[in-house]
């Protein structure tokens, strides 16, 4: 049998919580590999967190630096070469854009490496989906990811994410939560099918538990009346009666709904609250006027409209949410609309995966503290076109 063949099956196969231990054995026998280990992205992505199945795992690496960081951000094997002759090979472990880590191993030579390094590459994506799989049935990864204790609040936001990037032909998507550890009320939502993105920004109002049941509420409720077909001015309505219900008036929630044609570039918008859009073109960063309407569940029966808007193959749309422009120095100096426009276009070069967290950690050295006082969310989306490649006007 083919060995990949072998090892795909292998890995098929395996125990939830011995999936690491089977890629193990596979890549030893079959490869001649050793010392391999699968480090996964942490919650506030700032390092690479070892899978701990064995005593006395490694240290974390640091994601921006290093090459296993290095294989990380480029998204691309990376092969380091020692003085004796063995080589380390880092493979990034990369689901439909979601990047979820890099597998890290050691050949015996440069000329090993070379003649099997697309195979293992591609073993590592096996890799990926099935890790995908594997969490539905194990804590063992999301524990691998945690530096420390999340709070509840957050542990129930995370849990809504689809994913933190996403690519295919027509779109990338990326976006990042904080503080991660912390979070409470901001979220983000994505759901696409053969001709339509649909991505919903959520800005959370209290905090703590409360929060995060409002958003878990106006986010399922949502994805109820997306999943039933429904238009997104029709769905904002359905949510907004379900926050209604549930809350009476006292507590509402502000989400920016968004159904994207990605055949024609036909955007319709529904603002019903306080997250903001930026729109990148021809290396201009301009702020999109939305009609804002009434957020989520503060009157009984809200209508809503959706605004329609049309955007051009290599747009780039950023979102962020009041913990983003309304951060403030020590000194009171908000961050602003203007300080938000530099730091997009200054990441412009950037894939989306990686503006929401350069963006952040920005918005970090404005504030002067480490930790935010707020959540901040961040979304980038890149639209590149259907059946031409979309040139980027960044």
């Amino acid at each position: 049998m083919n060995r990949f063949v072998a090892a795909e099956r292998a890995l098929r196969s395996a125990a939830p919580h011995h999936l690491v231990d089977a890629v193990r054995d596979v890549l030893s026998d079959d490869w001649s590999a050793w010392d391999v280990e699968l480090y996964l992205a942490d919650y506030s992505l700032t390092a690479l967190r070892p899978v701990a199945t064995h005593p006395n795992p490694p240290e974390p690496l640091p994601m921006h630096g290093g090459p296993t960081g290095r294989a990380f951000g480029a998204q691309e094997p990376y092969v380091e070469k020692h003085a004796d002759g063995r080589v380390r090979v880092h493979l990034p472990v990369t689901v439909r854009g979601d990047r979820l880590g890099v597998l890290r191993l050691t050949l015996p030579s440069a000329a090993h490496a070379d003649e099997c390094l697309a195979e293992l590459a591609e073993l590592a994506q096996v890799l990926g989906h099935e890790l995908v799989v594997a969490e539905r049935d194990t804590d063992l990864f999301v524990r691998a990811r945690r530096s420390s204790r999340l709070t509840l609040a957050a542990e129930m936001q995370w849990q809504l994410l689809p994913g933190r990037s996403s690519t295919c032909p027509e779109y990338a998507l990326g976006g990042q939560l904080e503080p991660a550890y912390a979070i409470f009320g901001d979220n983000f939502d994505w759901s696409a099918d053969a001709d339509h993105l649909m991505l919903y920004i959520t800005n959370g109002m209290g905090e703590g538990i409360e929060a995060s049941l409002l958003t878990n509420l106006g986010i399922n409720a949502l994805r109820n009346a997306r999943r039933a077909g429904i238009p997104i001015a029709d769905q904002a309505a359905l949510a907004d009666q379900a926050v209604h219900a549930q809350y009476g008036g006292a507590l509402h929630l502000s989400v920016l709904l968004l159904d994207l044609d990605l055949a024609t570039g036909r955007l319709q918008v529904v603002d019903a609250g306080s997250p903001r859009m930026l729109l990148l073109r021809d290396r201009t960063v301009g702020s999109v006027a939305l009609d804002a309407q009434l957020p989520l569940g503060m009157f009984e029966e809200t209508d809503y409209i959706a605004q329609e808007l049309t955007i051009e193959p290599g747009d780039r749309l950023v979102f962020v949410s009041d913990g983003v422009y309304s951060v403030a120095t020590p000194g009171g100096e908000t961050y602003g609309e203007r300080a938000l426009a530099r730091a997009v276009n200054a990441t412009r070069l950037l894939p989306p995966a990686d503006v929401p967290g350069a963006v952040l950690r920005e918005l970090s050295d404005h504030r002067g503290t480490p930790m935010a006082d707020d959540d901040a969310l961040v979304v980038c989306l890149d639209w590149f076109g259907r059946g031409e490649a979309g040139r980027p006007h960044r």
